[in-house]
């Protein structure tokens, strides 16, 4: 089974004080114990590195770098699928619905992955499915 994994579920399981961490702490284990296939964008890594820099500081950026990133499938992305998510977040006209989101999203069909790792409705809203800690 693979999953992609959103910024929101790196940030709650780096940040002891994340409403989300008790959860995160716990599906993480549960996905790394499992041996599944974690996967993200690089779209995400850039949001995720820029959100714990901001929040938590280099030290943390380091031990995401060193401990988490190499556990996870990297998907590069290229100028047709950033154009797709351009067109997509445009399209979509909300305000909070991010071009990370909309990458995130156009990745996951493309790959055939249905389910993920966040703390975002908005992968609930567009039809995929969150991994639970109950489901660990």
């Amino acid at each position: 089974m693979r999953v992609f994994i959103d910024t929101s579920a790196f940030f709650a399981i780096l940040d002891a004080d994340d409403i989300n961490h008790k959860k995160g702490k716990i599906i993480w284990q549960h996905l790394i114990s499992e041996g599944l296939t974690l996967i993200c964008s690089n779209y995400i890594l850039v949001e995720s590195f820029a959100l714990i820099q901001h929040r938590l500081g280099t030290e943390a950026v380091r031990v995401f770098q060193d401990d988490i990133v190499p556990l996870i499938g990297i998907e590069w992305i290229d100028e047709a699928v950033h154009m797709a998510g351009v067109s997509a977040a445009l399209v979509a006209d909300k305000r909070n619905l991010s071009l990370v989101d909309c990458i995130s999203f156009i990745v996951m069909r493309r790959l055939g992955i249905k389910d993920v790792f966040a703390f975002d409705r908005h992968f609930a809203e567009a039809g995929f499915n969150s991994i639970d800690e109950s489901l660990c």
